[in-house]
């Protein structure tokens, strides 16, 4: 009788065994769609063994764990392609805004400052027709114009960078206090031996979603996790956040704080890296040569115009065409104005004569010097319009062949950790075999145990 129950047992242990086995595929069924699941696999491992002297008998199967499926070197891949993947994409979305100021169009600077030496050199052809020399201080309001467009436009995009700033950070205090949350959770479990399987995924998720935003390093620790930035900077340690904050600095944009030291430069990927280097980089370089060409053009016009003569034949030494700009050129193309508003007053004559053109021509050569650290101001306009397009075609070349290498490793992912529903059938048909074939047992020993107990009356 006692072998008949040790048999029981053993096939009791067999359906026990394969309705957990059968439990976890039909959930990884159910979550095939689910978003940054990982399949689990039951793991089934041989009871300890009954000895007598000298047999050894089996005592059946137990469920020792449920495991999810990960590779944590690829889940590290991922992460750190995730923070290049969107730095770049950043960057990129920014200087192809900043190119939309530089294009070809009829507003621009470039062909402002064609139509500015061409009405120059009209007025040089007729020095005394006043229209001629209206074009002229019209051309140069649409040139002053031009320029504090452009330079009110990257103004007003690096406040908007500005804003992205604050709103990532904000981003990422939230995630970091859902990482903290999901540590807690995921300790319990497995202190207490449970599966925490869901809430690693949820966790692995929103580790992914930081890393979009910010670079960042893991640290495995003691059923938990630690997080930092690529520098140092505590993000989680276990079930502890620490919030990144922003402070205001001297030019009126927000710096990046951890535990009140300044980070702001340590940071270089993800969509916060991306960011600041379009806010604190690439738009202030762009803002200094716009300057530089503002300020420059400004002087080397009104150093020639102060040398001729109006014409009312009176010498223009202190008649500026523009309005002198700032020292070393700072807030130039912001500031750029015409100073004259009379026609007369444009020193086109070199003699004091009505009909000389000296001056005039003087300054239409302008067009062709090298007035602008050694270049002409056209030229040095077109470098700026290269610049941009070529940092901004550089950052989208970047993005896409990382989004490809992001793109391979998610795959690589899905073919490990993803659910195959052609495997998932295939293993619920061998667990069900299983499962039957167990529940045969019982009944077998069932029908046994009966007989016995049958015999057992009748020889009573």
């Amino acid at each position: 009788m006692s072998s008949l129950n040790a048999s029981l047992a053993t096939a009791l242990s067999g359906l026990i065994a394969e309705q957990g086995a059968l439990e976890t595929t039909t959930n990884n069924v159910a979550n095939v769609n689910t978003a940054g699941y990982s399949r689990e696999v039951p793991v089934l491992v041989a009871s300890d063994p009954v000895v007598e002297d000298p047999l050894t008998f089996g005592t059946g199967v137990t469920l020792q764990s449920i495991e999810s499926i990960r590779d944590p070197v690829l889940e590290t891949q991922i992460q750190q392609q995730t923070q290049t993947e969107n730095q770049y994409n950043t960057l990129a979305s920014a200087l192809q805004q900043t190119q939309t100021t530089f294009t070809g169009s009829t507003g621009d600077i470039g062909t402002a400052i064609s139509n500015f030496f061409d009405s120059i050199n009209q007025l040089s052809a007729d020095p005394s027709d006043l229209p001629t020399r209206q074009g002229v201080l019209t051309a140069a309001d649409n040139l002053a114009s031009s320029f504090n467009t452009a330079a009110n436009n990257l103004t007003q995009q690096q406040q908007s960078l500005d804003l992205s700033v604050v709103q990532t950070v904000d981003q990422i205090n939230q995630l970091t206090q859902q990482i903290a949350e999901l540590n807690q959770q995921v300790g319990n479990l497995e202190n207490a031996g449970d599966n925490a399987g869901t809430f690693i995924d949820q966790r692995q998720q929103a580790i992914d979603q930081l890393s979009a935003l910010v670079d960042v390093s893991v640290i495995p620790a003691d059923n938990t996790l630690t997080l930092t930035t690529a520098n140092g900077a505590p993000l989680v340690a276990g079930q502890q956040s620490f919030q990144l904050t922003t402070q205001t600095n001297a030019s009126g944009l927000h710096d990046v704080y951890s535990q009140g030291n300044d980070i702001t430069s340590q940071i270089t990927s993800g969509q916060l890296g991306g960011t600041l280097e379009a806010r604190d980089q690439q738009i202030p370089a762009i803002q200094i040569q716009l300057d530089t060409l503002a300020g420059d053009l400004a002087t080397s016009v009104n150093s020639v115009q102060t040398q001729g003569y109006d014409l009312n034949g009176n010498k223009a030494t202190t008649e500026n065409l523009f309005n002198p700009p700032p020292a070393n050129n700072v807030g130039a193309a912001a500031s750029l104005s015409v100073a004259i508003t009379n026609p007369a007053l444009i020193a086109a004559s070199s003699d004091g004569s009505p009909g000389s053109n000296g001056n005039a021509e003087a300054m239409y050569a302008l067009n062709n010097q090298g007035i602008i650290d050694g270049q002409s101001p056209t030229n040095y306009y077109s470098d700026i319009v290269f610049n941009v397009g070529n940092a901004a075609s550089n950052a989208s070349a970047e993005q896409n062949a990382s989004s490809q290498i992001l793109q391979q490793l998610n795959d690589q992912r899905s073919s490990i950790s993803g659910v195959s529903l052609d495997e998932e059938a295939a293993n619920m048909v061998q667990y069900q075999d299983a499962y039957q074939a167990s529940a045969q047992v019982i009944t077998t020993v069932n029908d046994m145990m009966y007989a016995v107990i049958n015999m057992t009356t009748l020889t009573g």
